[in-house]
């Protein structure tokens, strides 16, 4: 191994646990200038309890606003090789299916470009590279181009839309996730890399709702696959099924609607009461399958970050038809009018989450000319007192 720069006694106790460690992959890496100063500038974090990394620079690439993070060290003198620290983030490939020569391929570039760490893959779903210098950015846009990838999302846009494997390995799915991403970030370019929303907004599509993606929780617009018509049963699965699976404990009991019967011969479903929580489907994979009238729910609102509370998506959109021949007309349309009022009206860094949550959902959706309809509410009414518009009585 190779021998390092800066005694780093904090950042070793991290390596003691029994979970993966950065700081191991990042001593791996240590024959590289700029990696042994990466190394170093964190433990005197550690050891002042301050961050050393400050950030507020625009840099990035020609004719793009978005895709370089820049990061500078505040110690340039102690720690010259991280003196400037960019991150890029490169657009994912749908559900992340690479080659391993496309692999090759990014990490050659980014050896020729940059600090050769990277993060597979940000929460977003980038391909993120962590560590340039500001005079490696154009050379690495460019090379990364010829090779026919392109810089992902960052700040005020919309953000690298991301995807679940959906029916290249699931059969759960309900549509085709990954079409409907890579179509979403073709016709979004413009939003996608020159920022002018109030703040960053989120497209994860998740093919039922199992959710592998966390697009409930950690998007702006959530498009998950849902159906319809019935649960598909096969009652002599089920029957394999009773001999290893207590039934009643493990499927009907923990039902959230109880919609789930067992007499010991035939499983019957109130489908009228299911919520499609894909739990009975998730325990007997071989006996339950969803239905066959599929699309997507779409969801709108969600947000996770530290500061400032979590929100979770609420229902726009309860079905929607993902047909690949309509190019994702309708979900089109609903974006660019949200897109419209929430640009128009919304507060600097003020997500669309929050921004319906201070104009009020009624108000939200009529600026958007979308009708309310049950499957929005999210909880019962606590106000006794209903209040009609003055047009009902005339």
């Amino acid at each position: 191994m190779t021998e390092m720069k800066y005694k780093t006694p904090l950042l070793d106790e991290l390596e003691k646990g029994p979970w993966p460690c950065f700081v191991k992959e990042l001593k791996k890496e240590a024959h590289r200038p700029m990696v042994q100063d990466a190394i170093g500038q964190p433990e005197r974090s550690y050891e002042e309890h301050i961050s050393h990394w400050k950030h507020g620079a625009l840099v990035g690439v020609m004719g793009y606003g978005g895709g370089v993070i820049g990061r500078y060290s505040d110690l340039p003198e102690e720690f010259p090789e991280v003196a400037a620290f960019h991150t890029h983030r490169v657009n994912q490939p749908s559900a992340w299916f690479y080659t391993s020569e496309a692999l090759r391929t990014l990490c050659d570039i980014w050896e020729r470009h940059g600090s050769g760490l990277t993060n597979m893959h940000g929460s977003t779903g980038d391909i993120v590279f962590l560590g340039s210098t500001t005079e490696e950015i154009e050379p690495l846009f460019a090379d990364l181009t010829k090779h026919g990838f392109d810089l992902g999302g960052s700040g005020s846009n919309m953000r690298t839309p991301s995807c679940c494997v959906g029916p290249a390995r699931c059969e759960w799915a309900c549509y085709d996730t990954l079409d409907a991403c890579y179509n979403i970030t073709q016709e979004f370019q413009d939003e996608l890399h020159r920022p002018f929303f109030p703040y960053k907004y989120k497209f994860k599509f998740a093919g039922c709702p199992n959710d592998c993606v966390a697009s409930i929780a950690r998007s702006d617009c959530s498009v998950m696959g849902t159906w319809k018509d019935e649960i598909q049963v096969n009652q002599a699965a089920v029957l394999d099924y009773a001999k290893t699976v207590d039934i009643d404990a493990e499927i009907c009991d923990l039902c959230p609607t109880r919609c789930v019967e067992w007499d010991g011969k035939t499983l019957e479903i109130d489908n009228s009461n299911c919520v499609k929580c894909m739990h009975c489907i998730n325990v007997m994979p071989k006996a339950l399958k969803p239905g066959k009238e599929r699309g997507a729910t779409i969801l709108i609102g969600g947000k996770a970050p530290i500061i400032g509370g979590a929100l979770l998506c609420s229902v726009f959109v309860p079905f929607l038809e993902m047909d690949k021949d309509s190019d994702y007309e309708d979900l089109k349309e609903l974006t660019e009018a949200i897109w419209d009022l929430w640009g128009e009206h919304g507060k600097l860094r003020e997500r669309v989450g929050e921004f319906i949550q201070r104009v009020g959902m009624s108000n939200f959706l009529e600026e958007i000319g979308l009708d309310p309809v049950p499957e929005m509410v999210m909880a019962p009414r606590s106000n006794p007192y209903i209040f009609f518009d003055d047009e009902i009585f005339e």
